[in-house]
């Protein structure tokens, strides 16, 4: 098992000096440790030339190219005019280095803060829409599509694993000899899980109701959004591009809505839903069929899904925890109001 990762350790002052110098960013002056995900660990960087986002990439140092490539892709959206905020690049043009084995990138540091659904309004809730369309479209102007992934997807989970899972998961939570009541939510939603996936398997998406495939931010959520007090009412910057991919795109938008309009109690604000999914439908020009395919697929992938609970009883990383009361909740409310979001989603 992994365990919980410790706080993340300040960098050397040889590594940091050198990035410096091959960025030609200046000499530098602090460096404060930010975070450290399965994807990346981030540093706040001041020097004499300004403030920056240093991020190490987690990725096989070998498999630079995707690195690079969502490098490119970031530049010529923001050359689009959308709010994205390319790298840093080196004297000789490079946006990513090597020290000591390790991959880099420097990034401009961009002011703001994250804001909820609940604090959206819904004329933002419409910009946000627009806003993920246009990126979606943008990313279908300046990537070209690999040959046959335009009806990519991955395939619909299968009941008959799932209930496996949830056996193994369970068999877990009850071996626990210190039980909390994070466990005790836990045992309640897998036995809930097990008896809603035997009345529903029968309602598992056929292939054919994949949407179209294209690029995608593939993490469009609040973190990875910036907003900035007193300034437009847009977001200033889409950040955190590590997950771009070849996905369905209106299996985005949907998953985006159930992050951004997810109440704590599990449900979703409907009518904000409805705002944010009309402007999207306009600015991507995706079809109501598509959506309503979307919204499908997401809500069976919900029904399948217990990655949280994977990382704390398998992994024992609690840190998703926060997020699982409210998460747990919506897959039942989603199953007893799906033409209600089936609606919201495609009227």
């Amino acid at each position: 098992m992994r365990p919980v990762q410790a706080p993340l350790a300040p960098l050397p002052e040889r590594t940091l000096s050198t990035l410096m110098l091959r960025f030609a960013a200046g000499d530098p002056l602090t460096c404060q440790p930010l975070s450290q995900g399965l994807l990346n660990r981030g540093y706040r960087l001041t020097t004499t030339r300004g403030r920056f986002f240093l991020k190490q990439h987690l990725d096989d140092p070998q498999a630079v190219t995707p690195v690079v490539r969502r490098h490119r892709a970031t530049a010529a959206l923001a050359g689009l005019g959308l709010p994205v905020t390319p790298p840093v690049a080196a004297p000789d043009g490079r946006t990513v280095t090597f020290v000591g084995g390790r991959c880099y990138a420097l990034h401009p540091w961009v002011e703001g803060h994250h804001r909820s659904g609940r604090e959206l309004g819904l004329s933002q809730c419409r910009r946000l829409g627009t806003l993920l369309g246009e990126v979606h479209r943008g990313l279908e102007r300046v990537i070209p599509l690999p040959s046959g992934d335009r009806d990519a997807a991955r395939c619909s989970a299968s009941p008959e694993d799932t209930r496996a899972l949830i056996d193994r998961l369970l068999a877990r939570v009850r071996a626990r000899r210190r039980r909390d009541g994070f466990d005790e939510l836990a045992e309640h939603r897998l036995t809930e899980r097990h008896r809603i996936l035997r009345e529903y398997a029968h309602l598992r998406p056929r292939h054919g109701e994949v949407p179209s495939a294209g690029w995608v931010h593939g993490d469009f959520h609040p973190l990875n959004l910036l907003y900035r007090d007193g300034g437009p009412v847009d977001p200033v910057a889409i950040i955190d591009w590590d997950r771009l991919a070849v996905q369905p795109r209106a299996e985005e938008a949907v998953r985006a809505a159930a992050i951004f309009f997810l109440r704590p109690d599990g449900g979703l604000e409907l009518e904000k839903v409805r705002a944010y999914s009309r402007a999207y439908r306009e600015s991507a020009r995706a079809p109501e069929s598509e959506l309503a395919a979307a919204v499908h697929r997401v809500w069976w992938e919900r029904l399948n899904d217990f990655w949280m609970l994977r990382w704390r009883y398998e992994l024992r990383d609690g840190r998703p925890d926060p997020q699982f009361p409210a998460a747990s909740a919506l897959v039942v409310w989603w199953t007893r109001h799906s033409a209600a979001v089936r609606d919201a989603f495609c009227d």
